[in-house]
């Protein structure tokens, strides 16, 4: 089994932006990229057009900014392994930590493993549909691309993210349609107020989108109505799933503390989770913002405070 001072599990904005402040501090961080499917970079490798990350004025491809991300951690040492992990034990030091295919004991752990967003398997929400040509699960990522600007748009959902959702999109859309499966929403009550009393914003009671259709983008979708199983067919630009995230911390089994919703507890205005010299960073453990620049931020002060905690702790010279 080989030793290392720190691991990062997880890539993506935070994965990468811990190891290149690692690699520069010289703690020589491996860093597991593969997470389940084993494809590096997290959701932004299923996102076309990135607008809202700063240094990038004309944007960048989801793909291409996580590349440079990469290079940039590589540049510095990192040693990166496609690899799934598995199994941790964080019960002793040095910890353990287990991949398909590598083992590690590391001193320090960095959990970048971040959130998967809930889908509905809707025909034409698809890969190779329309996912990403008007299909996507961040309104605040994508709303503002052009093909959303004045045009019809969906949002699937009925909480508290569904009417966050709507609200942001009523900036661009020329309407923004609400489709929620039930006769009342989950919201908070401020939010259903918001939702009801906004003039661009119109609430599909008691339905679900039953299909997607279009060209090379999204132009209807197929609205039925749950009760009377009437569909009717809208002119739309977008659909925004709006149905919640989950949090990649399953393979942990429980050796830290989560909030209910199963995001990793953090000391507040830190990274540092329940247990000493683990850390978390980005969506794993953020279930407010979730923006690549936010991610990035957290996966810096993960590897800030982990090179300090283990100079303190006399385990790094």
């Amino acid at each position: 089994m080989q030793k290392a001072k720190l691991v990062i599990i997880g890539s993506g904005p935070a994965g990468y932006t811990a190891a290149i402040y690692a690699a520069r501090a010289n703690l020589q961080p491996v860093l597991y990229e593969g997470f389940f499917s084993g494809i590096a970079g997290g959701q932004l490798m299923t996102t076309t057009e990135v607008e809202n990350y700063p240094g990038f004025p004309e944007g960048i491809t989801g793909p291409d900014l996580m590349a440079n991300f990469r290079k940039q951690a590589q540049r510095f040492g990192t040693i990166l392994l496609q690899d799934d992990v598995v199994e941790v034990d964080f019960s002793k030091q040095p910890f353990i930590i287990k991949g398909k295919n590598n083992a590690h004991e590391a001193l320090s752990v960095i959990i970048s493993t971040g959130a998967t967003a809930n889908l509905l398997d809707i025909p034409g929400t698809r890969e190779g549909e329309f996912w990403q040509k008007g299909v996507t699960a961040c309104a605040v990522c994508d709303g503002a691309m052009p093909i959303f600007r004045n045009r019809p748009l969906f949002v699937i959902g009925g909480g508290d993210s569904a009417v966050e959702e709507a609200t942001f999109l009523t900036k661009f859309g020329s309407k923004v349609y609400l489709v929620h499966r039930r006769d009342k929403l989950r919201a908070s009550k401020i939010m259903q107020d918001r939702a009801l009393n906004h003039p661009k914003i119109e609430i599909l009671w008691d339905s679900n989108i039953t299909n997607v259709t279009g060209d090379q983008v999204v132009k209807q979708v197929t609205i039925q109505n749950v009760k009377t199983n009437k569909e009717t067919v809208y002119d739309a630009a977008g659909v925004f799933f709006a149905v919640g995230h989950t949090p990649n911390t399953g393979f942990l089994g429980g050796q830290v503390e989560l909030h209910e919703n199963k995001y990793i507890k953090v000391v507040s205005g830190t990274s540092q989770t329940s247990v000493p010299l683990v850390f978390a960073a980005g969506d794993a453990q953020d279930h407010v913002y979730r923006q690549a620049v936010t991610a990035a931020g957290s996966g810096c002060m993960a590897a800030i405070e982990a090179e300090r905690e283990l100079s303190a702790r006399g385990l790094i010279s």
